[in-house]
């Protein structure tokens, strides 16, 4: 990291309300989250059966995490189960990360960038993400990043309920395969549809859910950051809330 850089990175920690630094090892030591590979593909905890014996019965081979969502992404396929394939997306937008995650995030849709890229959090919102990760003492490679919709709704309008039935259940099993120990939900569409629920994320953030198995904390989406900055001290006050959790 050069100089610049990391007078930024000050910067934005400033900006979060961070005020020191903690000698505490809990805080300062990251650990590998169970293997930390990065991936572009996600998807459920598949086993696949094959016939191995003479008699032919079935024997279970569990798959990795990294083959679980590599099947999950094969099964979406070039996806035309909603009507968001004919208003213009350019490809599917998986998901990416490290596949045995403890921390995940979950966004609404992509924007414009991640439909051209293919990945999630790739515009000025995600580079806003990545140092939100950075501030808790991670890094992109160690967390997990999908959103609910896989392909870029037109003008980044909000998605429909007939899409996010036809998209969520890879999320659901992206989230079953990962077995995160944390998930953030980025924002309020996010946080709605994970929860099923129509408070506002002001009503919601601050709060920890649990949620298939792990604990979900919504907050502030980054792209909300952006023309509210004054907002960040809360999602710091979120992240720390993260970390907690994640070191507990």
């Amino acid at each position: 990291m050069d100089i610049d850089q990391l007078k930024e990175h000050l910067r934005f920690a400033r900006e979060l309300g961070v005020t020191g630094v903690s000698r505490d090892p809990a805080w300062r030591a990251v650990d590998t989250p169970r293997g930390a590979v990065p991936i572009s593909a996600g998807v459920p905890v598949a086993d696949t059966r094959v016939p191995v014996r003479d008699d032919a019965q079935p024997v279970t081979i569990a798959l990795t995490p990294i083959e679980s969502l590599a099947a999950v992404r094969t099964d979406i396929g070039d996806c035309t189960r909603c009507k968001l394939h004919t208003l213009g997306r350019t490809q599917i937008v998986f998901g990416v990360g490290n596949p045995n995650a403890d921390l995940m995030f979950v966004g609404e849709a992509p924007g414009r960038d991640e439909d051209v890229q293919g990945f999630p959090f790739v515009g000025r919102a995600g580079q806003l993400l990545t140092k939100i990760i950075e501030a808790i003492a991670l890094k992109r490679e160690d967390v997990y990043i999908a959103n609910v919709i896989k392909c870029r709704p037109p003008e980044n309008r909000n998605p429909e309920p007939d899409e996010v039935a036809s998209c969520e259940p890879f999320l659901f099993r992206q989230i079953d395969i990962i077995k995160p120990k944390v998930i953030v939900a980025l924002g309020k569409f996010g946080a709605q549809t994970l929860l099923q629920t129509l408070d506002p994320i002001s009503r919601l953030r601050g709060r920890v859910f649990d949620y298939r198995g792990a604990k979900l904390i919504p907050t502030f989406h980054p792209a909300y950051l952006l023309r509210n900055p004054a907002s960040k001290r809360e999602v710091w006050e979120d992240m720390k809330l993260v970390r907690s959790l994640l070191t507990s």
